[in-house]
């Protein structure tokens, strides 16, 4: 009989987790697992899960005070019969209860543990979220490592000359939340010191209206395109010469796996996840974090050679079907739920 999995995601209307949510609960049913699952109501996601013939249901997930979603969340294992309920992140996590279905919550982020007090069992995306639910107390047997893998739905090119940029011209893209910690400021320094660069940046965020005052007041304006968040991520991809990611504090880094994924070569900063994932100058540039000069250096070396360009990417792709495919870490998965199943 197929293990019966239940998903379950609060969140935001965009973000990492809230995309990763769907890529693995997707990612499930086709490896033949019997999947479904309960969400905080939004538009985009609950139409990724019925395009993939996924029964889910909605619940408020509201804070502080809901008598309702827990309820929901016990009915709809109840009814389902569940053998694991799969938990992203801190918010939906709070809301499980104990019951006949293993409980495991999922960590992307540094989040607050006492969210999890429910769950049987944490699994990371990072070796440093590891080390992290057990200097809180988590014990090695009930957390394991599981890193993301790349989903970037094929999509035609865009037009390089969208967004108003000029034809001809070199284009970086950069795709993230806009807060403070994805340090696209400092992206912004290093377009001072590269002319010939114009970026696009894909997303949105509470840091969007003083990224655009820093662009206008260091004159790179013209060559920053604020796309707004963006569901096309492998058409921006196929119209990049490099992909930037100048995060402050990233525990994984999807957008590196992303990249190699899509054979663009990465300029990252070698924040935690980012130097756990790339081998500087194998599979990526890595630039201390935070440094402007370096990192504008970084993006000027690729740019500057064809051969290094196409080398990394290639090992990035490389990367991706020895460690980080699909299959890969759907099966880990499976074998976690297998060993841990009721």
């Amino acid at each position: 009989m197929a293990l019966k999995i239940l998903t379950t995601m609060a969140g935001a209307a965009v973000g990492g987790a809230e995309t990763f949510f769907v890529t693995l609960t997707t990612a499930l049913a086709r490896a033949g697992l019997d999947v479904r699952s309960v969400l905080k109501p939004n538009t985009s996601r609950e139409a990724a899960l019925r395009e993939a013939g996924i029964a889910y249901e909605t619940a408020a997930f509201a804070a502080p005070v809901d008598l309702t979603t827990r309820a929901a969340l016990r009915r709809a294992a109840a009814a389902f019969d569940a053998d694991i309920l799969l938990a992203f992140a801190g918010r939906a996590a709070s809301f499980v209860s104990k019951g006949r279905a293993r409980v495991i919550g999922r960590l992307g982020g540094y989040y607050n543990l006492k969210n999890f007090r429910q769950c049987d069992y944490l699994v990371c995306n990072a070796p440093d979220l590891i080390g992290y639910v057990r200097e809180g107390g988590w014990p090695d047997d009930r957390t394991f490592l599981i890193p993301n893998f790349p989903s970037v739905p094929d999509a035609p090119a865009l037009d390089r000359t969208s967004f108003g940029t000029p034809p001809g011209v070199t284009i970086a893209v950069a795709l993230g939340r806009l807060h403070r910690n994805k340090g696209l400021d400092v992206l912004i320094g290093a377009v001072t010191r590269l002319p010939e660069l114009y970026v696009w940046i894909a997303g949105e965020g509470p840091e969007r209206e003083s990224l655009e005052k820093l662009a206008r007041q260091t004159g790179v304006a013209d060559r920053i395109k604020f796309l707004g968040w963006r569901s096309d991520r492998a058409a921006l991809y196929k119209c990049a010469d490099v992909c930037v990611y100048p995060s402050r504090e990233e525990p994984f880094g999807n957008v590196v796996v992303e990249a190699w994924s899509c054979g663009v070569p990465i300029v990252a900063a070698a924040s935690t996840g980012p130097a756990w994932l790339a081998r500087n100058g194998e599979d990526a540039i890595l630039t201390p974090v935070d440094d402007v000069n370096a990192f504008a250096e970084g993006i000027r070396a690729v740019l500057a050679s064809k051969t290094l360009g196409e080398n990394l990417a290639a090992a990035g792709r490389r990367r991706v079907e020895r460690e980080f495919s699909e299959a890969r870490i759907v099966q880990s998965y499976i074998d976690l739920f297998e060993k841990v199943r009721p």
